[in-house]
């Protein structure tokens, strides 16, 4: 059975966000973007939704993550290289991201993250198909 996935993350200016993650190579589809949200395509079996924060409050009663404050969650997406996951924190950090630590190269595992515009952790990683080292 395929299955979908759906993030839903709330953002305060829809349209810089928009811009922001165009400039890392993302695209969205026009039939689910109005004013209030966006559906960035991650792959054919993940999206991103991006929703205003006044929009996204309406679906649930807690209050919204003050990402200055609290990480709700890591956002974890696979690349096909190391000079993929650095290409892309790259453009990152020229759309005006923030990285929060250094990157982490384990040999078999290589990993690197930013946050976005409205603080949310995005980290992207690449793994060795071998695995790791065996002991």
């Amino acid at each position: 059975m395929a299955t979908q996935i759906f993030v839903n993350l709330h953002v305060k200016d829809l349209n810089k966000s928009v811009a922001f993650f165009t400039q890392l190579g993302y695209t969205f589809n026009p039939q689910f973007t109005d004013e209030n949200a966006t559906c960035m395509i991650i792959s054919d079996t993940i999206y991103v939704m991006l929703l205003v924060e006044p929009f996204f409050q309406s679906f649930t009663k807690k209050d919204i993550v003050d990402t200055s404050k609290a990480q709700e969650c890591t956002i974890a997406l696979s690349m096909e290289s190391k000079e993929a996951v650095d290409d892309i924190v790259n453009k990152a950090i020229a759309a005006g991201s923030v990285i929060p630590k250094p990157e982490q190269d384990y040999g078999w595992m290589y990993q690197h993250s930013f946050e976005d515009l409205d603080g949310h952790l995005w980290e992207y990683v690449w793994m060795d198909p071998a695995g790791p080292p065996q002991q």
